[in-house]
């Protein structure tokens, strides 16, 4: 068999081939959604997305007989290692044919990049933060992912681990249906505790959209920053995440709570646009844009959520305002059409905001997991 070579991503020709190597791979799997190709350009357009400004990331394709066969990207996250006083790199973006010998020289050369930059261990496929798309998923392949959130071959996983990588962290995905409804006590003594605290729900003011991403991101960085993996978002790049966000986003499904008019927690859902995406295989012209209207505007077939984001600041953590929020998401989201939604991605060791979905009849639905190793 002919050997793998390694190369780096260095003109616009490659990072296509970069982008829709999985467009291939995952041909056949009914369950994988397409990223839109004009979004991903971006993504990786250091001139355009901030989060380079504290990044620097390498793309790496392996050939076999002139054909690409595999894909891997390392990350050194500054802002990650200066928050955690850390030397973790990063790898992710990795996707492969079924074959080690493809995935063993992608991992070596990640490592080998890596190493060189002073990092002492590997850790992924981050793509590239934890403010972005994370995890191998090991459990749940028989439904399509929810917004931002990945989607693999079942031997992914296991070619990182034979190549020596053991879990460091696994993700849980939740979900809510609208037939099991909330437990009337739950609701009972959520209601109550609410009209007894001085915390008020509201929604997100699009009018001042703006203002309101600068006290989202006060309460974001604030309630995550004990969390294992957090990274603090700057304004440049929370703004830009934002902004993408907002071309989807349901206002009545975003809530602040606040403590005498200031912010100290909020909850994120979003439409599940992928039920949408599905359909256009990363292509939103020429005939996407319609096909992308048809299946959300016209014919409705948006009837998912993903709750992306919770966070409460510590000074109010365990006061019920999760409980309070969860509530208000399921009740508006059954009021507005939606049967379903997924609360992800939870981490295992956080048995508090496990507790809290589990009482709101949430079922696991997902596991995701991270895998490291020392270099």
């Amino acid at each position: 068999m002919a050997s793998v070579d390694v190369i780096e991503v260095e003109s616009k020709a490659q990072l296509k081939q970069f982008i829709t190597l999985p467009n291939r791979l995952y041909a056949n799997e009914p369950h994988y959604v397409t990223p839109l190709l004009s979004e991903r350009l971006e993504f990786f357009d250091k001139a355009k997305n901030p989060f380079y400004k504290t990044a620097s990331t390498k793309l790496f394709l392996a050939v076999r007989d002139g054909e690409v066969v595999g894909r891997c990207a390392t990350c050194i996250n500054y802002a990650h290692n200066n928050f955690h006083m850390e030397k973790t790199g990063f790898f992710g973006f990795f996707d492969t044919i079924d074959d080690f010998e493809v995935a063993r020289p992608l991992l070596k050369v990640a490592m080998i990049t890596l190493k060189k930059a002073g990092m002492d261990k590997m850790r992924g496929p981050m793509n590239f933060s934890t403010n972005h798309e994370i995890g191998f998923l090991i459990d749940g392949f028989d439904s399509p992912p929810v917004i931002m959130m990945p989607y693999n071959h079942a031997y992914q996983p296991r070619l990182a681990e034979q190549f020596g990588m053991k879990k460091v962290m696994d993700l849980y995905a939740f979900r809510l249906v609208k037939e099991k409804e909330l437990a009337p006590r739950v609701v009972r003594v959520v209601e109550k505790l609410q009209k007894r605290s001085s915390i008020k729900l509201r929604n997100i003011r699009m009018n001042e959209f703006d203002a309101e991403i600068r006290r989202v991101k006060e309460v974001y960085n604030q309630a995550w920053q004990y969390n294992w993996g957090f990274v603090p978002l700057d304004d440049d790049e929370f703004a830009y995440i934002a902004r993408g966000m907002k071309q989807i986003v349901d206002p009545d499904l975003v809530f602040m709570a606040e403590h005498e008019g200031k912010p100290v927690a909020f909850l994120l859902a979003l439409p599940d646009i992928n039920q949408a995406l599905i359909k256009l295989k990363g292509r939103l012209l020429p005939f996407g844009l319609l096909k992308l209207l048809w299946h959300t505007k016209v014919r409705n077939k948006v009837d998912g959520l993903r709750m992306i984001t919770m966070g409460v600041v510590p000074d109010f953590q365990k006061r019920a305002i999760d409980s309070m929020m969860y509530v208000a998401m399921f009740k508006k989201g059954v009021e507005k059409g939606y049967t379903w939604a997924e609360l992800s991605w939870i981490l295992e060791t956080n048995h508090l905001v496990i507790s809290a979905v589990k009482q709101m009849g949430a079922e696991l639905h997902k596991k995701y997991r991270l895998v490291e190793m020392p270099i």
